[in-house]
């Protein structure tokens, strides 16, 4: 039933909107294809940007989608860097209430520095998709 409307009494509820994105030169995709298919598959709404987009470019895009969420997904080394600075843009345009988690490759001594910088969470090689799905689906709102 992806993408239904879901009815709670008289109220109708969207369905949570998530960007998928890849910042920066990485240009290994498969992960964050198959959590943006396990995500669409349980009933999330999937917007995916595709390799080497910019922090700015990725902004742009969730303001313009009126994303409930941003998933970032780095291999490459970068992630003290970039997602951080989804987060700051995000604040600057005013659009902090959109949940910016992320993915990858990324040690466990920077996640507790990465959640103080304002990912919501992250989530590491060896996490199952029913995990990511619910988080998602319990943190977004919708």
């Amino acid at each position: 039933m992806a993408g239904a409307v879901c009815r709670v009494g008289n109220l109708q509820r969207m369905p949570s909107r998530v960007i998928i994105a890849k910042p920066g030169l990485d240009g290994h995709d498969r992960g964050a294809k198959v959590v943006a298919r396990a995500l669409r598959d349980s009933g999330v709404e999937v917007i995916y940007t595709g390799l080497h987009q910019t922090p700015e470019q990725i902004v742009e895009v969730a303001i313009q989608e009126d994303a409930d969420g941003i998933g970032l997904s780095v291999l490459s080394g970068a992630h003290m860097t970039l997602f951080p600075r989804v987060v700051e843009l995000l604040a600057e345009r005013g659009a902090d209430d959109i949940l910016v988690f992320g993915g990858g490759i990324i040690p466990e001594a920077d996640i507790p520095t990465l959640k103080e910088k304002g990912l919501a969470e992250i989530f590491t090689p060896g996490t199952s998709l029913d995990q990511i799905t619910s988080w998602v689906r319990e943190n977004l709102k919708s």
